[in-house]
């Protein structure tokens, strides 16, 4: 039979692949794999890389900083490149062994992180973006010259973008936070109260001094109207929580539940001089640190404001152990993990929250804090801790005669709200409860009309520990 032109000598046309019976049956078909096998490896390597780095930041080795989070991501990542050298080089005929590059710079990267911790954190925090815009910008020239897989391209390419993305984000976060720190100093003092430094700010004199405990995931800017108000009468003092506003994260395996938060304002105004008893006041989540304060320290608290606080709740059964709060389980590792999205400059972004209704510096104040690592960190650790909190805060059962305002807002709140601050009131035989028309939960200390209702609260009690006289509504 006369042979085709195909097989001719000197026949432009591409001589067809084949494959002998023996290497089909032999199963050796790596010239033969079409491109959907490489469009697979891709995607299966993509899927390797995402399941190891979650392994590896739930895995019980791994230390709960941010550091070591990000760290084993890295790692994680770095399996996945990894995995796209091993199986096109053993699978096909087409290795694109490129991507040890990718692999070598994540693996590296999160290998210092997790070993050296905040130091090398700190180091790479303004170099990382720019290398790996570059990596990203290198790999897609590598893919578009050596990928066969169109899918496998699209896939990678895709992968290239959020590399992209990432490191102008990082970029971005990086850059705002050194202008955050150039343009809002700390207003107080940070104070060491054992193994971290906390931000406390006193202004004003007199006696008894107020100390202002803000609201869950809140920090000192937001009594921007109260602390000014207060300060023209008594002393008044505003902190921080740990890992919030100007105050360090508190030690790596520190549970943040009502009894820890106690314990480290009681360390921090010892520290820092200012004797009491004092006149706490606490919004809604603060209410319940205040009580326990009131709890652990009953002779150091003169008075009590509690502004629309959050309710105690008794444990169910006399003698029933508050809830352990875990610093190195799931929740915990969540939290750092969610934390870990604010170096992507993505809280920066949620952060622009409009805080409008508050002064101008407390409301810049806030919008910085709130695109911090730490901010979310803690803000998600500390609504962890509520449950041992409000079972905290039920070991006060009464303060004798000390003054007590309670200031309950009435947009938003059901009706057992108001049963539960009437029982509020009741912890003490010199005490007000105070509803406040109009005011919602936040616009008691956010908002200057209703921030001056409960400003006038705090001197009332100041007024009537003074003067030892009764309170009125």
């Amino acid at each position: 039979m006369t042979p085709s032109s195909a097989d001719e000598p000197g026949s432009s046309r591409p001589r067809a692949d084949t494959a002998s019976s023996g290497d089909l049956q032999g199963g050796n078909v790596r010239a033969g794999w079409p491109t959907r096998r490489m469009t697979a490896i891709v995607a299966g390597s993509l899927a390797i890389g995402s399941v190891a780095a979650l392994v590896l930041v739930f895995a019980p080795f791994i230390p709960v900083t941010e550091s070591a989070i990000t760290g084993a991501l890295l790692c994680g990542i770095a399996i996945g490149w990894a995995m796209l050298v091993l199986l096109s080089t053993r699978l096909t005929d087409q290795p694109q062994h490129w991507a040890a590059v990718p692999a070598l710079f994540f693996g590296v990267s999160g290998l210092l992180l997790i070993m050296f911790g905040s130091s090398v954190d700190e180091a790479l925090g303004w170099v990382w973006p720019p290398l790996l815009l570059a990596l990203a910008i290198w790999v897609i020239t590598r893919v578009h010259r050596r990928m066969p897989s169109r899918s496998g391209r699209a896939l990678l390419f895709v992968v290239c973008g959020v590399l992209i993305i990432s490191s102008i984000g990082g970029g971005y976060q990086r850059v705002g936070a050194a202008a955050d720190a150039n343009a809002f100093p700390a207003p107080g003092r940070l104070i060491d109260v054992g193994g971290h430094r906390m931000h406390l700010n006193c202004t004003g004199s007199g006696s008894p001094t107020v100390i202002l405990e803000p609201g869950g995931g809140e920090m000192s800017s937001n009594m921007g109207w109260i602390a000014p108000a207060v300060a023209g009468r008594t002393r008044v003092c505003v902190y921080d929580r740990s890992g919030r506003g100007w105050s360090e994260p508190a030690p790596t395996g520190a549970p943040q539940d009502g009894s820890r938060i106690a314990t480290d304002l009681h360390s921090l105004l010892h520290r820092a001089g200012v004797t009491g008893p004092y006149v706490l006041a606490g919004h809604s989540f603060g209410g319940l640190y205040v009580r326990v304060f009131a709890a652990q320290y009953p002779h150091e608290v003169a008075g009590l404001v509690l502004i629309d606080s959050t309710a105690a709740k008794p444990p169910a059964r006399p003698n029933m152990p508050t809830p352990v709060v875990r610093t190195d389980g799931v929740l915990a590792r969540t939290s750092t993990l969610i934390s870990v999205s604010a170096r992507l400059g993505l809280a920066r972004v949620t952060g622009l929250t409009d805080f409008s209704s508050l002064p101008p510096r407390s409301r810049d104040e806030l919008r910085a804090n709130a695109a911090r690592a730490s901010t979310i960190r803690s803000t998600i650790d500390e609504y962890a801790g509520a449950g041992a909190a409000v079972q905290e805060a039920a070991a006060l059962r009464d303060v004798g005669a000390r003054p007590l305002i309670v200031l309950t807002a009435t947009v938003g709140n059901a009706d057992d709200w108001f049963e539960a601050q009437d029982r509020l009131a009741r912890l003490s035989t010199n005490s007000a409860h105070r509803v406040v028309p109009g005011a919602s939960h936040e616009a008691l200390v956010g908002e200057r009309e209703y921030a001056e209702i409960t400003s006038q609260a705090i001197l009332d009690v100041v007024t009537a520990v003074r003067d030892h006289t009764q309170l009125t509504r």
